[in-house]
């Protein structure tokens, strides 16, 4: 029997894929080079996967970056969504100001690879990630730091001091939006009392208000979302105006999200978002409902799991993606990206495996059918994986190294 080309290629690729740890690097190299060359299809992808639709990820940040520009809003995506270089080097193509990092780590991978106007959303505490925070920072002197206790200024002004670090390290006050939430200092005179500490130390100083309220994000209903949003971000920029008023300079109030870009950007104060999900998307979103309808629609579904069954009998199908596959942090599963297979009822099987339930499903599915899954959660679903296959159309276009997947520290 004649091997065609593409054929070959698809062998190639899964041989390449089925070999010891230690040989792992270099077959995600030749996978990679396989795509820069055109040479690596969607069915040559070895199961399971993350894929990329590139179309809808292009789309999606247009189309976020086109808004804030409109609404004079700054853009600093947030970078814990993809951990990777190559999306916050194609954000910042497409006007954003540099991206945020989830933690300290996750920032030192971006910085390493060229990402600059980097925000810390979270405190850097204790004496070696404090001496870290200042190291970054020595390299790249616009980095931000967030901020919510008298005692981890002291440490970050005391150690760029004793580091030598100029300029003065720039610090955001975060402020806690639901007064008792998950981290931040209460709004008002509070924040105003922490950020007169900052203006008095000699090595740092404040670049502006961190503000996020992660349940305004995934309130159900526009409607209903909007006014929490609303109500939650004017206490941050009540307390910038209250800093004004005391003589504080504060330039930013950075905050919102993926679920109130569009209301956040349109209250006067708020000077930039940090969106994350609206890239990629996920079914977390999609159940939130939009200004049009119960789905919420603004951004397309771009990121994919991609599976094959690997098993299958009379109204049951096994795919090869389970807990291993997905994020599980959401009480609802997996769903087939396919039409005809939208409504399977999709069921864990163990670390590996997933089930379908085929008993009314609108097509026959059979062993050795790849099926592709819309992620419960985008976040931690990445961060399972090493890379990210980016597909334009069904042609591998390139491969995006997760650099800082596990950089949770």
């Amino acid at each position: 029997m004649k091997t065609t080309r593409r054929a070959f290629l698809g062998t190639a690729a899964a041989s390449a894929f089925m070999i010891s740890a230690e040989g792992r690097s270099r077959a995600l190299t030749w996978a990679r080079r396989a795509a820069e060359r055109g040479r690596l299809f969607r069915d040559d992808i070895p199961t399971p996967a993350l894929l990329l639709d590139l179309d809808a990820f292009e789309w999606n940040v247009a189309k976020m970056a086109a808004l804030l520009k409109a609404r004079g809003r700054g853009f600093r995506p947030h970078g814990k969504t993809h951990k990777c270089p190559e999306v916050a080097k194609a954000l910042s193509k497409a006007g954003a100001s540099g991206s945020c990092a989830a933690k300290l780590s996750e920032a030192e991978v971006f910085a390493a690879h060229g990402i600059d106007g980097l925000l810390v959303t979270t405190a850097v505490i204790g004496k070696a990630k404090v001496d870290r925070a200042v190291r970054l920072a020595a390299k790249q002197p616009d980095t931000m730091f967030s901020v919510d206790h008298a005692q981890n200024v002291r440490d970050l002004n005391d150690a760029a001091g004793a580091f030598k670090s100029r300029p003065p390290l720039r610090l955001n006050l975060a402020i806690d939006l639901l007064i008792g939430g998950r981290t931040g200092i209460e709004p008002g005179e509070p924040a105003l009392e922490l950020a007169r500490l900052i203006a008095s130390l000699p090595h740092v100083r404040l670049a502006g208000l961190q503000a996020y309220d992660g349940g305004a994000s995934h309130t159900i209903g526009f409607a209903e979302r909007k006014a929490r949003s609303l109500e939650t971000m004017a206490r941050a920029v009540e307390t910038r105006r209250l800093l004004e008023r005391s003589g504080l300079e504060c330039q930013m109030v950075s905050g919102g999200s993926t679920g109130t870009y569009n209301m956040d950007s349109e209250i006067d104060g708020v000077t930039e978002l940090q969106p994350g999900s609206f890239m990629f998307m996920d079914l977390d979103y999609n159940r939130i409902g939009g200004q049009d309808g119960p789905v919420y629609q603004d951004f397309r579904n771009a990121l994919t799991v991609v599976t094959t069954v690997v098993s299958k009998r009379p109204g049951v199908a096994i795919v090869d993606g389970g807990y291993k596959a997905f994020s599980t942090d959401r009480p609802f599963r997996p769903q087939a990206k396919e039409a005809a297979l939208a409504n399977v009822p999709f069921s864990w099987a163990g670390d590996e495996h997933g089930r379908l339930d085929l008993t009314g499903s609108q097509r026959d599915v059979t062993l050795g059918d790849r099926i592709e899954f819309i992620i419960p959660h985008c976040d931690p679903s990445v961060n399972l994986y090493d890379s990210i296959h980016c597909l334009r159309g069904d042609r591998v276009e390139a491969m995006w190294r997760v650099a800082a997947r596990g950089m949770s520290q």
